[in-house]
């Protein structure tokens, strides 16, 4: 199971990559031009990728639930990935990357104590 703890490294990088496709896509810049985020082009490769690699994060984290170590936070990042999908299709679109970035500061903070963990077993 040190291998679950030990991928916390991508999924930090994954979380990073994130927030930054997410502000291009929702930024400041965007909300003040009146752009819907929805019109804006994105290759298919890039909408696969981000898709498959949120799936495969929350299916890591569902593993995590097994690894004693690691259920506290498997259970935060889990918690705050749902209450903010349930945030972000209730939410302005100006607040949707408010909540993004709160909700990726968490995991990334939540990754980073993994990291830590997996680190100090080595």
């Amino acid at each position: 199971m040190e291998t679950l703890l030990a991928v916390s490294l991508i999924w930090i990088v994954f979380e990073v990559w994130q927030l930054v496709v997410a502000e291009r896509y929702l930024g400041v810049a965007q909300i003040a031009a009146g752009t819907d985020p929805r019109l804006l082009p994105m290759g298919s490769g890039r909408a696969a990728v981000w898709s498959l690699g949120i799936l495969v994060e929350r299916l890591w984290m569902l593993l995590l639930l097994f690894e004693r170590r690691a259920v506290a936070a498997a259970l935060c990042m889990l918690a705050v990935s749902l209450v903010g999908s349930i945030l972000r299709r209730r939410l302005a679109l100006k607040w949707v990357l408010v909540v993004l970035t709160f909700e990726g500061a968490i995991r990334v903070g939540m990754l980073l104590y993994l990291a830590g963990r997996w680190w100090r077993a080595l």
